[in-house]
């Protein structure tokens, strides 16, 4: 075997430079808040999170320039302002559940709001003192090429010498934000419905939603994942909801309110006046949600299977690398020094007792929340170490959360079952497990990815473990305020809150149905099994992510249709690049200025969003341009958000013989 060479940090360890400084800390805490709250909006209602560690990385850098600040402050900031992105996930992904499933209701109360800090900091806590165990094999092992750490440290290298791209992140914040503004202004309609009637069966169309938001997740996604998130759309409300209301509905309605009531159940809502559109509206929420469920599953499934050679490695490399970690190898590098064995262990140990009395509250059942915790601690030790594998290969933006958590939550309900836990007190201890595990495997992933970046910078670990411990205790604190103003917010503007159409939350609705169906024995599994047949088929058909088609069919058409815009605008730009016979330099240049944009679009969209819903939570009017807006101004800002996405990547491709940046992935 080749003798490996000795890593050269671009700040040596013997070099005194400033990095855990307070102004470093405070922009980073600020960082996670923001970045935290803007991935929640966005997960709730696309059901995806954006990486936060390169807009950290940019924003960190832009500021701490301006107080002269040293690289390690740069890299220290960027550090604790995206460990909010995991939390966020993590929040989103399990947090509505406790709603959807009937078990907080109201979302808020100030108990609630104390269970979720707390559950964000024990998954938090865990998955930092997980990382630091496996952190100095893992950034050190050659096989893992880190690709979204290497693109943040180059990012840094990049700063240096002068650029940051700063420019194309906040401007493009500027112009979302005044596109989601002017939306809620009513200035233009932000989306349009159309019935086309055929006989007895009508099919229902809908415009793509002006979000600049939607968009940008499109264009960074790309054309390819984009088309199959919006072929899961097509499918579902061109196809099954369609069909379904044809053959149930086609010959009695309108027939009144026994007939709604025979299709839908008691717990539903009676329409004042029976239409096609309001019926193939609740069709789709009834019948194909839960068949895009059955998908989800099978995807979620199919996905860790093709990953299983890296999931197995992962965890035999984990249970490896405690051995080594419990050695308690002296390192006296700076850059190799991570928090004591010992606090990792104390960290460890009262992170579980405090689960314990979380368990306890949720099952009052001290078997079943001793066993819950255990659950807990062994999951979410090898996920957060598959985790952290997995994005040492693929990055934090495709580390499969949501799969990892299902698998959880799946274990953890049969769990409960065999020891006799029915009703709310299983189901809520169910999400509280899976809801601690997705946690700390989120963190530990963001984590592992930053650490690397440090490792490549030369930043020092225990201080960037120790803030990302403070990151993750404020991020915790704070991101049920976003959630209670998204949730309140929708409810006061007509809407139901997570789990409808503004706010699908597909994550959590998901786990919120398998906890409940599995818990009570009362899933509708023909339905359920329907869908997991066809995540079969699309399997056999080679398609590249059944999980994105059945993700696509679970959300609104409005949102599927935004991303795919936003996708074929990418595929433009790919066009206009070998149009124009760009070179590898030029291409990499356009690539990460789109991403810039996007994301800057993404993140403007939603901390106005977040301000609007705030605004309804606090019952504040909003004045309204038109009562009834023109869909055709629409058209135009579809238009400018395209010109954004294209003219301006492209315009700032370079000369040809520019250096070439460092290729940026989300």
């Amino acid at each position: 075997m080749a003798e490996q060479k000795k890593h050269v940090p671009f700040v040596s360890s013997e070099t005194n430079m400033a990095e855990f400084t307070l102004r470093a800390l405070v922009i980073g805490l600020v960082l996670a808040v923001v970045l935290g709250a803007a991935n929640a909006y966005l997960g709730l209602k696309a059901g995806m999170t954006i990486a936060a560690t390169y807009p950290a990385a940019v924003i960190g850098m832009a500021i701490i320039k301006l107080f002269k600040g040293t690289i390690l402050e740069e890299n220290f900031a960027r550090t604790v302002g995206s460990i909010g992105e995991s939390i966020a996930a993590g929040a989103i992904f399990t947090l509505p559940a406790f709603f959807i499933a009937g078990i907080w209701n109201p979302f808020f109360t100030p108990g609630n709001y104390v269970l979720s800090a707390a559950i964000m900091m024990a998954g938090g806590v865990l998955g930092i003192m997980f990382v630091a165990l496996l952190r100095r094999v893992m950034v050190e092992d050659i096989e893992l090429p880190f690709p979204e750490s290497v693109a943040a440290a180059e990012i840094h290298k990049a700063g240096r010498h002068g650029g940051t791209g700063s420019k194309f992140l906040f401007g493009a914040m500027g112009f979302g934000a005044a596109i989601q503004a002017l939306g809620q202004f009513r200035l233009f309609a932000t989306s349009a419905d159309g019935l086309i009637s055929l006989s007895k069966g009508n099919i229902l169309f809908r415009s793509p939603d002006v979000s600049p938001a939607y968009m940008g997740v499109g264009y960074i996604i790309g054309p390819r994942l984009a088309a199959l998130n919006f072929s899961g759309g097509v499918l579902a409300w061109g196809l099954l909801a369609p069909l379904i209301t044809y053959f149930k509905f086609g010959s009695i309605l309108p027939n009144g309110e026994a007939a709604w009531l025979a299709a839908f159940g008691h717990e539903t809502v009676v329409p004042k006046i029976f239409d096609w559109t309001t019926t193939i509206v609740q069709v789709w929420k009834s019948y194909v949600r839960p068949i895009a469920i059955g998908g989800m599953l099978v995807g979620a499934a199919f996905t860790l299977w093709r990953m299983r050679k890296n999931l197995i490695t992962g965890i035999s490399r984990s249970i490896g690398d405690v051995k080594k970690a419990a050695a308690g190898e002296h390192v006296v590098d700076r850059i190799e020094k991570d928090i004591s064995f010992k606090w990792i262990v104390i960290g460890i140990l009262l992170t579980g007792v405090a689960t314990f009395f979380i368990y306890n509250y949720f099952a009052q059942n001290i078997l079943a929340a001793l066993v819950a915790t255990i659950v807990m601690i062994v999951a979410g030790f090898f996920f957060a170490a598959v985790s952290g594998y997995l994005v040492g290969i693929i990055g934090s933006s495709n580390n499969p959360i949501s799969g990892l958590t299902l698998s959880t939550l799946v274990i953890a309900a049969l769990l409960m079952v065999a020891l006799g836990m029915k009703g709310v007190q299983g189901v809520a201890a169910v999400l509280g497990v899976a809801a601690v595990v997705c946690v700390a495997a989120a963190v530990a992933g963001e984590m592992l990815q930053d650490l690397k970046a440090g490792h490549i910078l030369g930043g020092t670990p225990w201080k960037m473990q120790v803030g990302d411990l403070i990151g993750v205790a404020v991020a915790a604190a704070v991101m049920f305020i976003p959630l209670i103003i998204l949730h309140e917010g929708d409810i006061k503007m007509g809407g139901t809150g997570f789990g409808g159409e503004h706010l699908p939350a597909p994550q959590a609705s998901l786990m919120a149905i398998l906890s409940k169906g599995i818990v009570s024995g009362n899933m509708e599994w023909i339905l359920i099994f329907t869908g997991m047949l066809m995540g079969v088929g699309f399997i056999m058909m080679n398609i590249k992510s059944p999980m994105l088609v059945s993700v696509g069919m679970y959300l609104p058409l409005g949102t599927t249709f935004a991303i795919f815009l936003g996708g074929l605008i990418k595929g433009v730009v790919e066009k206009v690049n070998a149009k124009k016979q760009f070179n590898d330099a030029q291409k990499s240049r356009v690539e990460n200025n789109g991403i810039l944009i996007a994301a800057g679009l993404i993140a403007g969209e939603a901390l106005i969003g977040l301000l609007f819903a705030g605004l309804a939570f606090f019952e504040i009017p909003v004045f309204h341009i038109f009562e009834v807006p023109s869909f055709y101004v629409s058209l135009l800002v579809f238009a400018l958000i395209a010109w954004l996405l294209i003219r301006i990547p492209v315009k700032n491709a370079g000369k040809p013989d520019d250096p070439a940046p460092p290729q940026v992935s989300m």
